[in-house]
């Protein structure tokens, strides 16, 4: 018996797409990313396919066209309905059409279709958009082109606009993928670093300052590539001064100079140093059906050091939230051992069973509890980011910003990127993506110092420039400053002056009661010919900005931006329309459901596989020519949309109920530590101290000299190990550490030196006292 394999139609006939070449440009801080996919229609009739894709959710499409033969056509930027009606109107016509257009729900996912493609012809797409560079922890910048698309969880009620699709494995898909980044810095690169198999990187001159990597052949689909660039003495501060469109308007945004500012403040020692001693800290965590396995784990491994870690006399509460959500208190509670132990406990219980990914719904009963005076609300937000409504939470979250600060994680492959770093810029926290072997709580812990730093307060920019050159920000100042962070600032220039080239902005605020500023000052004169990259990425900012606001108005304000920048947004759409080749159609043609990728997880619910993309094909069965004058190839698939099932689909999860006990054992000995810890910080000398330091009872209490008390001794052991054998996690249980300092000082225990020396000899370890901070 013959076996098909590899992604077939349901009459086991090979899917149109047969390739994508993917080339980079990274340009420092941002990048370009031109990306070609290679169609094929092997039938012998004219076919309509769907192929829905995910890009970052800040970029910037600013080019698409298609080449059929030796004909190559170049789309438009035109409002969307008005592009949707031209799209069928020519499809009725029998003319070839391509349609590019960003989801009305998520600007992180793209329809493509292309519309007629003749029996038997290639097609060449070719879509390119711009985008910025994340900072990491380590200073490293991070570029990320999603392959992994998770169909949104559509909560009930709603009416979605995403393609409904089925899934095949990764290993199964027949088209190839290749990739190369090539980069260029002012500075030196000193590395790459990637997740996926990248050939060796290649140097381009002496100085380092460029170089190519390319991906290794073999790339099995199941994860986004990401590329973490090293430059040498990257966070300095920066100003970019590109030049407007040749022959474009003076005094429009494409016509003018735009420039980007990148400002890293940093802050004074002894500032930092004051760590936060109050405030409500809430746990959002997502536990629906496609979290489970490693997500869930390690979601609650992390939520284990948070409760462990939060300054003695704050407030807290935890939330779940799947298809409904149930926070562990009514509301949030004061910080103690009682408070503490209860959460624990409920943690430790917590597994994927909550169905869907409906995280509205908690963020409005959060937001509808009151402040607690003098506890700054501080939000921490765990999700898969498989939610449709993504426009709506943003939103949700921004009419809130003045009442709390929102932290943002996005756990695993595919995650919303619109979603996460929507949430953190909206909320004026900080975003961060959990992926492959990334130990959550490191990422998790370094968010939490962030929010005990002090608030930042009256952020302001001044720009100081020549006579006759006025300035247009085309972003709002910052609304966080955290050490270490990068903030990006765009900006118009218009007008000339002859006193002076030179110009000077000025980011002043105020950090625990001290004011600050950073002072940065530049050329007017362009550097650098940078291809209109900054001009687009200051429309994208302008634009997604207006998208939030409402009003008359606005809708017409961000058409007009996007037709004008050549910049794709929510209200406008890439059309493009090829006149010189006719193919007849009769009929309508019969839609084809076509299984995407898919990255299997140990349970699936509805919204809770993963995979790369979506391919739809609408066949004409019987080569006739048809009339659309209301229904185009969108109306099919708007109607195919409403026909899907909501989350009653949901599958219903076997959860097995494991002791208490048996949980308190952790097979991570750094957590197992951990979980024994106080709320007041301080360890209590007993077999389960004994049993995570690897000891016995009696080796642990032989030792303990003689007038030092008990919980002190197992406190001083505890410190000592972390120090000794956990120094490499040192970010996770940092803070931990220090509220045990700070109760050991309290008791104003004598004997210190000789404990830490008795500790040392047990432990078979040489820490020194200053080491631990006493």
């Amino acid at each position: 018996m013959v076996v098909s394999c590899g992604l077939l139609t349901e009459n086991k006939e090979t899917v149109p797409l047969k390739g994508i070449e993917v080339e980079v440009e990274v340009k420092d801080q941002v990048a370009v990313v031109v990306s070609t996919q290679h169609y094929e229609n092997k039938e012998d009739k004219a076919i309509e396919a769907i192929f829905v894709f995910p890009l970052p959710g800040d970029a910037a499409v600013c080019h698409f066209s298609a080449k059929i033969g030796q004909t190559e056509i170049v789309a438009e930027v035109k409002e969307k309905q008005q592009a949707r009606v031209e799209y069928g109107d020519a499809l009725s016509s029998g003319w070839q059409a391509f349609l590019l257009e960003e989801s009305d729900q998520s600007p992180d996912i793209f329809s493509l279709y292309v519309g007629s493609l003749p029996p038997r012809e290639s097609a060449f797409i070719r879509l390119e958009y711009v985008t910025e560079l994340a900072v990491e922890a380590d200073r490293g910048l991070r570029f990320c082109l999603p392959v992994v698309l998770n169909p949104r969880y559509l909560p009930q009620g709603s009416v979605g606009d995403g393609v409904q699709v089925t899934s095949v494995p990764a290993s199964l898909v027949p088209y190839s993928l290749s990739f190369s980044a090539r980069i260029s810095s002012p500075r030196k690169v000193l590395k790459v670093d990637s997740k996926c198999s990248l050939e060796p990187l290649q140097y381009l001159n002496k100085k380092k300052t460029q170089a190519v990597v390319k991906l290794a052949a073999g790339h099995k689909f199941d994860r986004d590539i990401e590329l973490f660039i090293y430059y040498k003495n990257s966070h300095q501060p920066t100003a970019v001064v590109e030049a407007g469109k040749a022959f474009a308007t003076p005094g429009t945004m494409i016509g003018d100079p735009v420039m980007m500012l990148s400002l890293y403040p940093e802050f004074p020692q002894e500032v930092m140093s004051s760590i936060a001693t109050s405030g409500e800290f809430v746990f959002l965590l997502d536990r629906s059906g496609s979290m489970d396995g490693a997500p869930i784990s390690s979601a609650r491994d992390t939520l284990l050091l948070l409760l462990k870690s939060l300054p003695v006399g704050c407030y807290f509460n935890v939330y779940s939230f799947g298809s409904s959500f149930e926070p562990i208190f009514k509301k949030s509670r004061k910080y103690n051992e009682t408070t503490m132990e209860m959460a624990q406990k409920k943690v430790e219980e917590m597994q994927a069973d909550m169905g869907g990914t409906e995280i509205l719904m908690p963020l409005k009963h959060i937001y509808s509890q009151p402040c607690i005076p003098s506890q700054p609300r501080q939000l921490f937000v765990f999700t898969d980011g498989e939610v449709e409504d993504i426009k709506e939470v943003i939103s949700l979250v921004k009419k809130n910003s003045s009442s709390h600060r929102c932290f943002s994680f996005g756990i695993g492959e595919g995650a919303s990127t619109a979603l996460i770093t929507g949430l953190a810029k909206e909320g004026c926290g900080h975003a961060q993506f959990i992926t492959g072997a990334d130990r959550m709580q490191q990422k998790v812990m370094q968010s939490l110092q962030f929010a005990l730093q002090p608030a930042v307060k009256d952020i302001s920019v001044k720009w100081d420039l020549p006579k006759g050159v006025s300035v247009t920000p085309l972003s709002p100042p910052p609304t966080a400053l955290f050490k270490g962070q990068r903030s990006l600032i765009y900006a118009q220039l218009t007008g000339q002056s002859s006193e002076g080239t030179d110009g000077c902005v000025t980011v002043t605020y105020t950090l625990a009661g001290h004011p600050f500023n950073d002072k940065l000052s530049f050329l007017l004169q362009p550097t650098e010919d940078t291809g209109l990259t900054v001009h687009r990425l200051g429309a994208r900012t302008l634009i997604r900005g207006l998208e939030t606001e409402n009003g008359e108005g606005v809708k017409k304000k961000v058409v007009e931006v996007s037709v004008q920048s050549g910049v794709s947004s929510s209200f406008t759409s890439f059309i493009a329309v090829n006149k010189a080749s006719r193919e007849a159609i009769q009929r309508p043609m019969l839609p084809r459901r076509i299984p995407r990728i898919h990255v299997p997880r140990r349970y699936c619910c509805r919204g809770g596989s993963a995979g790369f993309s979506v391919l739809d094909i609408q066949l004409d069965t019987t080569g006739g020519s048809r009339k659309r004058k209301s229904q185009s190839g969108m109306d099919k698939v708007k109607r195919k949309h409403r026909s899907r099932p909501q989350s009653s689909d949901t599958v219903s999860l076997v959860t097995v109920d494991v002791p208490t006990s048996a949980k308190v054992k952790h097979p991570d000995s750094l957590l197992q530590l951990v979980s024994l810890q106080k709320a007041s910080g301080c360890w209590e000398l007993n077999p389960a101290l004994a049993a995570a330091l690897n000891k016995t009872i009696k080796e642990l209490q032989q030792p303990k000299p003689p007038k030092v008390n008990r919980n002190v001794w197992a406190t001083v052991l505890a410190l000592v190990w972390l120090q000794a054998f956990r120094v490499d996690a040192q970010i996770e249980w940092k803070l931990l550490a220090q509220k045990a300092v700070s109760w050991l000082t309290a008791q104003n225990a004598p004997s210190m030196t000789e404990c830490i020396m008795a500790g040392n000899t047990l432990l078979g370890c040489s820490v020194q006292k200053d080491a631990l901070g006493l």
